[in-house]
């Protein structure tokens, strides 16, 4: 399964509601995992079986918490037992569709 998810503080402690440093703290929760993983503006992508995947979300959500007394989270699920991989092969099979890449228009 791949699971797409964010989380955040939404009582911060500065008025530019600064939320890096805690954002960070979840994301160093992933990588530290050992699961494929990627981060990108919104979200953050975690590839593993259900158990795992929840586990580091949980882990990470715990990390924000920590510096704030209400987080927000989102998640999103893709669950498509027996196929591994798929946080890079769902983009290439993407690509394949673009003619620069080999495909048709």
């Amino acid at each position: 399964m791949i699971i797409a998810f964010s989380v955040a503080p939404t009582v911060t402690e500065t008025p530019n509601a600064e939320m890096s440093e805690a954002v960070a703290e979840a994301v160093r929760i992933v990588r530290d995992s050992g699961l494929p993983n990627e981060t990108n503006a919104m979200f953050t992508l975690v590839e593993g079986e259900w158990d795992e995947v929840f586990d580091v979300v949980k882990r990470a959500t715990e990390a924000v918490m920590a510096v704030s007394p209400r987080v927000s989270l989102v998640v999103k699920a893709d669950i498509r037992p027996g196929y591994p991989n798929q946080l890079s092969q769902k983009v290439d099979s993407l690509e394949e569709h673009f003619p620069e890449n080999g495909g048709e228009k």
